[in-house]
């Protein structure tokens, strides 16, 4: 399996600088502030999203990337940020990529500040340069995003969610950033380009996959590792719940809908269902959806001449699908 380092070879370089664009971009008058952004910096994750903005903006533009390129990658990292400081102190979750988060260190006051400073300074980079097309690509996808969770919770009040209703939640809640930053690198070095919309609808799908397989790992279906049920402890209606709900009898469906509702935090009845949706074929039916989604990716790619990015770009469709964790 290709790893993340061997994804971001032909990219190492503007990744390195990007590195230090970003901690500049991030820098304040208040020394508090400073303390608690060179605590996110560190603790960054796999750094997809500027990524795949540079993957594609090399890859449109025959290897070339300029100040917007930087600016772009740098704002959805930002904006980015900030609703995952604040999606924490939602959650009041403590922990985030295995570290403290900052409302765990700081309390829910500061870190409520320290999310809305991220945003505006997202913002004043891209208003400060006149990069108002890339500040709407960003804004759209923020605006998606928040759509996309509260019809989640709307969706999860009744456990009502045809399949359709689920691919607008996971399109908006996880899709829609994927296909920010492809569209936003296609835009910062060829404005107003067919190739910002093709990578628009090219990152959409990877992201679609990117949730599916997300979907997977509540039953367990990495190599390690037991089913966790943490989506059906939660009342998420997933894809392979989903599908499975349509395929039992009226019976098996109500037993299934009050074990969700009612009888999440039983280990035994949450067992139950992640048994009742494997022996549905729940789990292979979403696995086939991922892979559609994969492979309509794929061909959007095979449009472009080859380049070291469009080989980078295929790794990371493959890499979305078989990941382990």
């Amino acid at each position: 399996m290709k790893t993340v380092s061997q994804i971001k070879e032909p990219i190492a370089h503007e990744m390195e600088l990007f590195e230090k664009k970003f901690s500049l971009f991030m820098s304040s008058r208040v020394a508090l502030l400073n303390k608690i952004t060179h605590f996110i910096v560190n603790r960054k994750g796999k750094q997809m999203r500027p990524m795949f903005v540079f993957l594609v903006a090399k890859m449109v533009s025959d290897g070339e990337v300029n100040d917007r390129t930087y600016r772009g990658a740098s704002v959805i990292e930002l904006i980015h940020t900030a609703t995952l400081v604040h999606d924490d102190i939602v959650d009041d979750s403590n922990q985030r990529r295995g570290f403290f988060s900052i409302n765990a260190l700081w309390k829910n006051k500061i870190a409520v500040l320290v999310g809305d400073f991220l945003l505006s300074k997202g913002l004043l980079l891209s208003i400060d340069n006149n990069d108002f097309d890339l500040l709407k690509i960003i804004s759209v996808a923020v605006r998606e995003m928040s759509e996309g969770e509260l019809l989640q919770i709307e969706k999860a009040r009744r456990l009502d969610i045809t399949e359709d209703i689920y691919y607008e939640i996971i399109r908006q809640k996880t899709a829609t950033l994927i296909a920010a930053c492809c569209s936003l690198g296609a835009a910062a070095v060829r404005p107003e380009s067919a190739d910002v919309e093709s990578m628009r609808k090219f990152g959409e799908l990877i992201g679609m996959a990117f949730q599916i397989k997300d979907d997977l790992f509540d039953y367990g279906e990495q190599k390690i590792g037991k089913p966790t049920g943490i989506d059906i402890k939660e009342q998420k209606m997933t894809l392979p719940l989903i599908y499975t709900l349509n395929q039992v009898s009226k019976k098996d469906k109500d037993w299934i809908i009050n074990s969700v509702k009612n009888h999440n935090k039983d280990k035994k009845r949450v067992n139950e269902v992640i048994g009742f949706v494997k022996s549905s074929g729940g789990l292979e039916y979403a696995q086939t959806k991922m892979k559609a989604f994969q492979k309509e990716a794929s061909e959007i790619l095979q449009k472009y001449p080859e380049s070291p990015y469009k080989s980078s770009l295929q790794l990371m469709i493959d890499y979305v699908i078989d990941r382990e964790k």
